[in-house]
């Protein structure tokens, strides 16, 4: 997520949320789902699975001149492994969140297919006074296969 990417919490667009992950339209219109701190993805323009004109994209495997996926440093690529919200407060429609995030903790774990490497990303959603409103956590991994002969 790029620093500073302000998301404008908007009516339209927390319907339109409420009904792509099935909240019915009669249950409190205003009431934002617990989830949508997701979507601030959608207002940041370093998003890498929002498709850009002109360049390859990963996330289609339907055109073969899609991106071919990559780890952040030219190793395996990063799975998607956990994703967490701590809520300080209801997110208000209305308000505008300045979104930013960090490292947080990484750490290793030996499986079955060879070293799991594992990180974690923090996002703050802040308010216009700079208190936070969410803060999310996710989780990516990355699979470390075990050499051939090794144990």
């Amino acid at each position: 997520m790029a620093d500073n990417v302000q998301f404008p919490i908007e009516a339209g667009h927390v319907m339109l949320f409420r009904r792509a992950v099935g909240y019915p339209d009669a249950d409190t219109s205003s009431a934002v789902p617990p989830t949508f701190a997701i979507a601030s993805a959608q207002f940041d323009p370093d998003y890498p699975l929002r498709p850009k004109p002109g360049q390859a994209w990963f996330g289609s495997g339907k055109n073969p001149t899609s991106a071919a996926p990559t780890g952040d440093s030219g190793g395996p690529p990063t799975l998607h492994a956990e994703q967490h919200f701590e809520y300080h407060r209801p997110i208000r429609i209305g308000e505008t969140l300045t979104v930013s995030s960090e490292p947080g903790k990484s750490w290793e774990r030996e499986g079955r297919a060879g070293l799991l490497k594992f990180s974690e990303r923090v996002t703050h959603y802040r308010d216009a006074d700079g208190n936070d409103v969410v803060t999310g956590r996710s989780v990516g991994v990355q699979v470390h296969p075990k050499q051939e002969g090794g144990e």
